[in-house]
């Protein structure tokens, strides 16, 4: 088994970025993703959260298998995403039950189509959770994007995108939706809301 792969190493520009707005060029991503709406501190998206974590750990825990994927190498479970929107873009964006969200995690690359067929039928016999059934294998291209991390609240994300516009329009560039990307590095459960670290990620294009 190759060396460990390990996210905030191996894909340090992705997941771990400066404080400070940047402009990066995000390749296509595979990712186990499951797609809802409502307010992300409810029961469903708890249990949606759920489901792709159960799919994910039974990829990476495949090398104990008697058939181990074929190229598994050991590798750190990559974070939690979320790709955000509104349901009713006339509500403000407050309004947390008038949130559309995909949520997903990123997989290595050995896993194909397939295996995740295998690895989703394994998790619904293992633990029920009707949000397996919603979950999906997707492969995603973010392209060029704005990001930056953020630390604090999710409640004052605001101020860190008004940076991020900011900087898009002082380099020549527009934000190209209204829908933008969080990477979650930090654990709420456990960590101070002032501590909290999230990237945060939203589409550009070039004046």
């Amino acid at each position: 088994m190759s060396k460990k792969i390990d996210y905030k190493k191996d894909f340090k520009q992705l997941y771990m970025p400066k404080i400070l707005p940047e402009i990066v060029e995000v390749p296509s991503i595979s990712f186990i993703m499951v797609s809802g709406s409502g307010n992300p501190n409810g029961e469903d998206f708890a249990k949606a959260t759920e489901a792709i974590y159960s799919v994910s750990y039974a990829v990476k825990m495949s090398y104990k298998a008697d058939d181990v994927p074929t190229g598994y190498y050991e590798y750190t479970v990559f974070p939690l995403e979320g790709v955000w929107d509104l349901l009713d873009r006339t509500k403000p964006a407050t309004d947390k039950n008038n949130y559309k969200y995909t949520i997903m995690i990123r997989q290595p690359d050995f896993l194909t189509e397939k295996l995740f067929e295998r690895f989703l039928e394994q998790s619904k016999r293992k633990r029920p959770n009707p949000f397996l059934e919603k979950v999906r294998y997707e492969t995603v291209a973010d392209e060029l994007s704005c990001q930056m991390m953020h630390i604090g609240s999710f409640e004052s994300e605001p101020e860190s995108f008004a940076r991020m516009e900011e900087f898009c329009s002082e380099h020549g560039f527009i934000r190209a939706s209204k829908i933008h990307r969080e990477i979650y590095l930090s654990d709420p459960r456990k960590t101070e809301p002032e501590k909290l670290r999230t990237v945060l990620r939203f589409q550009v294009k070039k004046l």
